[in-house]
């Protein structure tokens, strides 16, 4: 079974709705470059609202260490997920476990990156370009995706309820990520999109 993370949540209502849809997990934007970025105060409020086994994620991206520390304090997530130029050693650093996110904007040459962070938890693999943030909308050759990687591995980068079907029939993935294709403007989620998107899953 695929699981399903819904990303960039900034209200209590979409917050619910997609844990009564059944989502496995739950991510805030943190990084404040992002046009979904959630102050760690408000976002922890979002996690309140969160039911019991649904994983909460916080998203950053190569943002100063006191500032991810505040976050690990104030939001409380079950994981982080990063998403810059940040090593290894330095997601570890924090002793919460992490999924680090790899830019596949540039195809195969991109492959390289996956080996890089043996003590993540699973690996994204992102439709956008290297330096660039995610839940950019841009999908990548799911023909890619490694079959032999020991960690879990996330399909993301401009999925939605009309093409996540075939990107899981083609990249196998342990889970699928959305964000932009659930919206209907940043940060913002449509009811109807997130049904859709969930019975596409799920079919």
């Amino acid at each position: 079974m695929t699981r399903i993370k819904f990303c960039g949540l900034t209200r209590l209502d979409d917050v619910q709705l997609a844990a009564g849809l059944g989502v496995d997990a739950i991510g805030f934007v943190m990084t404040r470059r992002s046009k979904r970025f959630v102050d760690p105060t408000a976002a922890a409020r979002l996690r309140d609202a969160v039911p019991p086994y649904i994983t909460t994620v916080a998203l950053v991206m190569d943002d100063e260490p006191a500032f991810i520390d505040e976050v690990l304090r104030v939001l409380r997530p079950d994981m982080l997920q990063f998403h810059g130029d940040e090593t290894d050693e330095d997601c570890a650093a924090y002793g919460v476990r992490y999924t680090k996110a790899i830019a596949m904007g540039e195809g195969a040459s991109a492959l390289e990156r996956l080996h890089r962070f043996p003590r993540a938890a699973g690996l994204l693999l992102d439709g956008h370009g290297l330096g660039e943030q995610g839940g950019s909308g841009q999908c990548f050759d799911w023909s890619l995706m490694p079959k032999d990687l020991a960690q879990p591995l996330i399909l993301a980068g401009g999925l939605d309820a009309d093409n996540v079907a075939e990107a899981i029939r083609v990249a196998r993935p342990w889970a699928v990520d959305v964000s932009s294709g659930i919206e209907s403007s940043p940060g913002i989620k449509d009811r109807a999109k997130m049904e859709r998107f969930i019975s596409a899953v799920r079919r």
